[in-house]
């Protein structure tokens, strides 16, 4: 299983906290569209670092265009020499109509479109293909040889999207090269909708598991101490129940059989309780979304329950010792 971490906005941090990651093991850092823009320390990142792979994690699809997003992905993937993956997610409609003021359309079938739009447009770069998308979202019919990049040798970066739904799942299956479980997932979420979904995409486009790399960043609970394991235990219960508050992710605590526990995480939300939120998730509850232990205990736990789902995983590893989060790093990557 190989492991990623997070990689912050702060540019000035940037050299300084590749390096260590990849000196620590890590296999590639991701960064998150959060309060920032993903790609500028990716690109500073690439410059400083020589092995280890680079991804958004993810970047709001829908806030861009898929030539904004094919130009954007060949630069990182030439400059890092092939090590950028461009990981999308489509974000929810109020984020992407009010925040950035973009098209809103049926969210699965959009992506399907975006995603083929970048693949036509890196196919004229690449392979000379007349360029000659029209779809119901995307239009792509113009490009000269003024505006085709010229440093080709990498080719297209990785494309993969995060997902919850049957409906995006499939569609990463059918178009991606990969897929982001959301970190608001449950085993028997995965097994019941999240696998049959990407097993129906991947058949759609003739591809196996084999071309297929799955991510993972499922919650961990752990600490060096008790006062660790309880900041741990309580930032997690409080994340669990933020996601939970949203409805359409009501089918993931469907799956665990609390899936009535959404109405109610949904409308302390409204009401600004956010921590009192977090005291519904139970132990039992907890136990379902995270793993949960001793620090000598994550890795065995998280191969025993994905080892055989999962290719990486994006978890974090709340320990302050950093011989003690090295041991579980090196322990999953050789399981």
């Amino acid at each position: 299983m190989k492991v990623d971490t997070g990689l912050g906005h702060h540019l000035e941090k940037v050299k300084d906290s590749v390096q260590a990651a990849e000196a620590a093991g890590y296999d590639g850092i991701r960064v998150a569209e959060m309060n920032h823009d993903p790609f500028m320390p990716l690109l500073l990142a690439a410059e400083h670092s020589e092995k280890i792979e680079l991804a958004t994690s993810i970047a709001v699809a829908f806030a861009r265009s898929p030539m904004i997003l094919a130009n954007l992905g060949h630069d990182l993937n030439a400059y890092s020499k092939g090590r950028f993956t461009l990981g999308l997610g489509s974000q929810i409609k109020p984020h992407v109509t009010k925040r950035f003021s973009m098209q809103w359309g049926a969210p699965a079938a959009q992506m399907k479109e975006l995603v083929l739009a970048m693949r036509a447009i890196w196919a004229n770069w690449y392979e000379g293909t007349p360029l000659e998308f029209v779809g119901k979202y995307y239009r792509h019919t113009l490009m000269t040889p003024a505006f085709t990049p010229e440093n080709k040798e990498y080719g297209a970066p990785r494309v993969v999207l995060a997902a919850v739904g049957p409906k995006m799942t499939e569609v990463a299956g059918e178009v991606a090269d990969g897929m982001i479980i959301h970190p608001f997932s449950t085993l028997p979420f995965i097994k019941s909708v999240t696998l049959p979904a990407i097993e129906r995409g991947l058949a759609k486009s003739g591809r196996s598991r084999d071309d297929f790399q799955l991510s993972y960043g499922n919650f961990v609970v752990t600490g060096r101490n008790e006062e660790e394991f309880a900041a741990s235990k309580l930032a997690t219960q409080e994340r669990i129940a933020f996601y939970g508050s949203t409805p359409a992710y009501k089918g993931v605590l469907d799956s665990i059989g609390v899936g009535d526990l959404q109405g109610e995480l949904n409308t302390m939300s409204k009401q600004g309780r956010w921590k009192e939120m977090g005291t519904l998730i139970t132990d039992d509850i907890l136990a379902e979304f995270a793993v949960v232990g001793e620090p000598g205990a994550i890795a065995p736990e998280m191969l025993s329950r994905y080892g055989g789902i999962v290719d990486r995983t994006s978890a974090s590893f709340p320990v302050s010792d950093a011989d003690q989060r090295s041991a579980i790093i090196q322990a999953l990557r050789a399981g």
